[in-house]
């Protein structure tokens, strides 16, 4: 048990040290006039406490060296090469060589003789080392033209400077989190961490799953059943308590580690990658189809037979290990209830972008799971308390059934939205809701009889109490199909543009907002507007993307600004479709292939604002500079309010 214990303590701690992006190393490029012609570039680059770059001339065998590549220019010539600061030289038992590496601050220069005005673009390809090394490349541009020598902003007329500067930094800033911002704005009034508030909500997630998986017909027999035995089994009550308390840990530890191999196996943009694939939605709305389809008891899904005997024959070893494996024998007994809860856990912490989302998910369902175990334990009297196994598990089995045909739904309606599809719009998904809630609601009455459903003779109270609430639901939806927000399901149906039934005034946007889904065209129009920018990197599988456009865009405050004061570029991270051949690049930032319009995007928040997490706001005036702090998932209204008014204060002065 310590063991595993460490091994989880090592997991977590080596997956939180990669949740966030690493960019090391800052750069800065000027130039020295030597008159008549010739000028000095210097090239100047800040590292990190404890990082490294390795030199250009590092010897064969050893480390990548820095590499410099200059574009052609007709009107520039190069003078000897690239020249560079003493760098450290030792011996590095690794490689086996002398290697010679930079650290704290490198400066590098290069002598051209020029003839007229010029562009010189180029790109400088290393790799910085810590603990382990990351490759990266900074993209450079010179301008010969009497003027001062820059990088060329983000919103140049240029797409290829452009695409190459956005994946380096952000427009003008020198470092993300410390833009030059006027005084006299104002700032937010709180700090949101939307990772920490995400986590919390999986976890709580997770519980209320637990929960729910406690009263189905797999898992709540079992209760008394192995207390008892633990009681029994150990000889006092002391030793039955413990004995319990282990098999509840190790109910934690076994579904922790779950989470743990799932995010280890494909990682946090993996898994956030196939939210929105087609054939992972796909896949999963079969998948939810038929557990449904087995708790309305056509037939019974379960693990294979040698699997559970195995299991059930480890755990009459005794000791800790025979605990465990009874802790293990319950996690695939209980398969065929638990499978479809986790499988939906899994898939929307996934969402959430961290690799500490499946684990906090993972936790927070097995902490539910395992306290009625210890707390029987402790108070044994409590198990005459519980209500008698009957008929009303089934009734809870087939109302999970329902429930698992409402989200099978939502995977469809990903891959309907990530590619443009358009069979799933919002009223035909609401109406298959509505549809489910009613038949639930005959079930629950007993109106509705299913084969192995016992005969209703009365109504209890749960079930009317049960009935009224899922006809409320119904009622709720029906607004829903003529237009209602439906905040209370935000992030579930399609989004409010996404409809069938158009009146030709409607635009593609939340609120028939006007927005812009290319940076290009949208920094573009807001030139020529003479207004102020709101980047929203969002996406079509983002439930809590719809949530702020439901709840939040929505109040007059927040919709005014964005109506008026703004141009909004939104920008779909899984946006399926493909950019044209010439528009595809590898990505110096993971050196992957750039595809699709999401994966673009996606390059661009990673490489410019350091995070892949959605939803995310960026405000900047119309030449590309920040005006405020970017946020997160902000539910507070006037907080966000707050926040588009510092932008607009701040453009306001610039202008």
């Amino acid at each position: 048990m310590k063991k595993i214990f460490l091994f989880l303590v090592f997991i977590i701690s080596f997956s939180t040290s990669f949740a966030q992006l690493i960019y090391p190393t800052k750069w800065t490029f000027t130039k020295e006039d030597n008159k008549n012609g010739e000028y000095t570039l210097v090239f100047k680059v800040k590292l990190d406490e404890g990082w490294h770059i390795y030199s250009q001339f590092t010897p064969d065998g050893g480390p990548l060296p820095m590499v410099f590549k200059f574009d052609k220019a007709s009107c520039v010539k190069l003078i000897g090469k690239v020249t560079e600061s003493k760098p450290i030289e030792e011996f590095d038992s690794m490689f086996l060589v002398n290697v010679k590496y930079f650290s704290k601050e490198v400066i590098l220069k290069q002598k051209i003789q020029v003839s007229g005005s010029c562009i010189l673009k180029g790109k400088i390809d290393y790799q910085a080392c810590k603990e382990s090394c990351i490759f990266q490349d900074t993209t450079f541009t010179f301008s010969f033209n009497n003027e001062k020598s820059e990088i060329i902003p983000v919103d140049s007329d240029s797409a290829d400077v452009q695409q190459a500067q956005i994946i380096q930094t952000p427009p003008n800033q020198a470092q993300i989190g410390t833009p030059v911002l006027e005084e006299g704005c104002g700032g937010s009034t709180t700090t949101e961490n939307s990772m920490d508030r995400g986590l919390l909500a999986i976890f709580f997630a997770g519980f209320l799953g637990g929960f729910v998986a406690l009263i189905t017909p797999c898992v709540f027999p079992m209760i008394p059943m192995t207390v008892s035995f633990f009681t029994k089994r150990s000889g006092s009550r002391k030793k039955g308590i413990i004995n319990a308390i282990i098999y509840a840990s190790s109910i934690i530890i076994i579904y922790v580690s779950l989470g743990l191999l799932v995010t280890i196996t494909f990682g946090s943009d993996a898994l956030n990658e196939l939210s929105s694939n087609a054939f992972f939605n796909l896949s999963f709305f079969i998948i939810f189809v038929i557990f449904a389809i087995s708790f309305f008891g056509a037939f019974e899904i379960t693990l294979p037979s040698w699997m559970i005997n195995k299991a059930d024959s480890a755990s009459d070893k005794g000791g800790l290990t025979g605990i465990f494996f009874m802790a293990f024998t319950l996690s695939l007994v209980s398969f065929s209830c638990t499978g479809p809860i986790i499988g939906t856990l899994l898939v929307e912490a996934a969402r959430g972008q961290s690799y500490l989302g499946p684990l906090m998910g993972m936790f927070g369902f097995s902490l539910a799971l395992a306290i009625p175990f210890a707390l029987f334990a402790l108070f044994p009297g409590w198990l005459s308390s519980l209500p008698k196994s009957g008929g009303w598990l089934n009734t809870v089995k087939v109302t999970l059934g329902f429930l698992e045909l409402a989200l099978a739904l939502k995977f469809l309606s990903n891959v309907d939205l990530a590619y443009h599809w358009g069979f799933l719009k919002r009223e035909l998904f609401i109406s298959i809701w509505v549809i489910i809630a009613v038949l639930l609601g005959f079930y629950l009455l007993g109106k509705i009889r299913l084969s192995h459903d016992t005969e209703v003779n009365y109504i209890g109270t749960g079930r009317l109490m049960s009935a009224i609430v899922v006809f409320t639901f119904a009622l709720y939806l029906i607004p829903g199909l003529w237009g209602a927000p439906l905040r209370m399901i935000s992030g579930f149906p399609p989004p409010e543009f996404y409809k069938e039934w158009q009146t030709g005034k409607e635009t593609d946007c939340p609120h028939d907002l006007t927005c812009f889904h290319n940076y290009d065209e949208g920094m573009a129009y807001a030139r020529s507007h003479k207004k102020p920018v709101m980047v929203d990197f969002t996406g079509w599988a983002c439930v809590n993307c719809r949530k702020m456009e439901d709840n939040v865009w929505s109040d007059n405050r927040v919709l005014k600004k964005l109506r008026e004061d703004y141009i909004l570029i939104s920008l779909y991270v899984d946006d399926k479709k493909e950019l044209p051949l010439s528009e595809q690049f590898t990505s110096p930032l993971t050196g992957k292939l750039i595809k699709t319009t999401g994966n673009r995007w996606s390059d661009l928040q990673a490489g410019v604002y350091h995070t892949n997490s959605q939803p995310y706001y960026v405000l900047l005036d119309n030449a590309g500079k920040i005006l405020a702090s970017p946020k997160g998932y902000t539910p507070n209204i006037q907080d966000y309010a707050n926040f588009l008014e510092e932008g607009l204060c701040r453009f306001k002065k610039r202008q």
